[in-house]
């Protein structure tokens, strides 16, 4: 009998992080660390179930986890092999309700949503075939690959064509590749130091605590106030001393001019890259930075509504830095074409990452990133932020300042029924 998906699950999902200030920044203030949560039981008693996500910060999770349900009802009856013989498919077939895609379209709580049920396929997949996220993308062959992408409104940038073409010219390394992230594991860099809510002596000592445990590249939130940037700044460099990184991010707090005044002013701290300094969606506004800022970096993405926007901000040569965010974009095979999209340019892939099981999700990416695509590790790193990894039956792990690649089957996804009862909203024990 044909294994198919039987139910689906939803769960809205939130930690209360603001009571530390934990995930601080200039545009969140307190937030909530949340996740629309989906769940897709299948009738196979080998995958009885699949999990995915979308990333929220409280307030609205509601709204993302409604959205979901209705994205997820396509999937309902699905014969599991449709989705695992055809993942490209798979996600344009969610896509493709005309009346859901009327509230989009490609952006927003419809997107979100689309991203949680998405990566929910991609770990049933995984776990049917025995492997890591990662390691399904790295087997695929190059036709395969580019199948996986909706090229619709790529083409005038990159070709399936020339896609294909790139990949062939990597093909003949993964093995090499993949053999060195097994030994080595992927580079890192953390924010856990720098949320703008944390007083100096915080900073200061974690700061401390990040050099003593080896990370080469540690990044503060800014944007508030300059004269307290400075003072911030100048902790950490004193701190990090002159040889290793360090980042800036604004959170889109600024507009075009202030956020290069902004720069100019933090500037003697030596800023590796200068993360959304404006509005996520002024493609033009984030050139004129990056042209004033130069050689530091310009470095956005994690609000990157789709793969046109990311186009976009390549054509323009409006970032120096491509900051995917697994649960922004639609979920895997969105986050495979801005890849693919960046690769061509030369542009280095670095994920948004922390909040709730972000790390988990692109260390997948990424490391596919480095395997079968780009082959490059010059400027890449991975966002790191040590919060709420216990919750995750198969979470992160490192060695020094770099991920180890994960090797149990699925997307590292799969949050602990525990925790799902604890931190559901309004009525689990944590909030009730």
């Amino acid at each position: 009998m044909t294994a198919r998906i039987v139910d689906v699950e939803t769960v809205d999902l939130r930690f209360p992080t603001s009571r530390e200030l934990d995930g601080s920044d200039a545009m969140n203030p307190a937030p909530d660390y949340s996740a629309a949560y989906v769940v897709l039981h299948t009738d196979d008693p080998h995958v009885p179930e699949a999990h995915g996500f979308t990333f929220t910060i409280g307030r609205g999770t509601d709204l993302v986890v409604t959205a979901a349900r209705q994205v997820a009802e396509r999937v309902r009856g699905m014969a599991l092999s449709d989705i695992t013989d055809d993942l490209g498919g798979f996600a344009r077939h969610l896509a493709a309700d005309s009346q859901l895609r009327w509230l989009g379209p490609d952006k927003g709580v419809l997107h979100l949503a689309t991203a949680a049920v998405v990566n929910a396929g991609w770990d049933l997949a995984a776990k049917l075939a025995g492997k890591p996220v990662w390691k399904l993308l790295a087997d695929m062959s190059p036709q395969q690959i580019v199948d996986l992408v909706d090229w619709r409104y790529l083409r005038d940038e990159l070709s399936p064509q020339a896609a294909l073409e790139m990949l062939q010219r990597a093909e003949s390394g993964r093995a090499a590749r993949e053999s060195e992230i097994r030994r080595d594991g992927y580079p890192a860099y953390t924010t856990s130091a720098g949320w703008l809510g944390y007083d100096d002596e915080k900073l200061r000592r974690l700061c401390q605590q990040a050099v003593a445990a080896g990370w080469d590249s540690v990044k503060l939130k800014v944007g508030a106030n300059l004269a307290d940037d400075q003072r911030r700044c100048r902790i950490a460099r004193e701190v990090l001393g002159p040889d290793r990184r360090l980042m800036i991010d604004a959170n889109q707090t600024l507009g075009v001019q202030e956020a290069i005044d902004w720069h100019r002013g933090l500037a003697e701290f030596d800023i590796h890259w200068f993360e959304e300094p404006t509005s996520p969606d002024d493609v033009l506004g984030h050139a004129a930075i990056q042209r004033a800022i130069a050689p530091t970096h310009v470095a956005t993405g994690e609000h990157g509504h789709n793969a046109v926007m990311f186009k976009q901000f390549l054509q323009a040569e409006a970032l120096g830095i491509c900051q995917i965010d697994a649960c922004r974009l639609a979920g895997v095979n969105e986050a495979v074409a801005v890849i693919l999209l960046a690769a061509a340019r030369g542009v280095p892939i670095c994920p948004h990452a922390g909040g709730v099981g972000l790390c988990e999700l692109v260390q997948h990416l990424s490391i596919f990133d480095y395997v079968a695509v780009s082959g490059n590790l010059e400027d890449r790193v991975v966002e790191y932020v040590d919060h709420l990894h216990e919750h995750f039956v198969d979470p992160v792990r490192l060695r020094d300042d770099h991920y180890l690649p994960p090797e149990r089957p699925g997307y590292s996804s799969q949050i602990h029924r525990d925790s799902l009862r604890r931190f559901s909203y309004p009525d689990g024990p944590e909030w009730a």
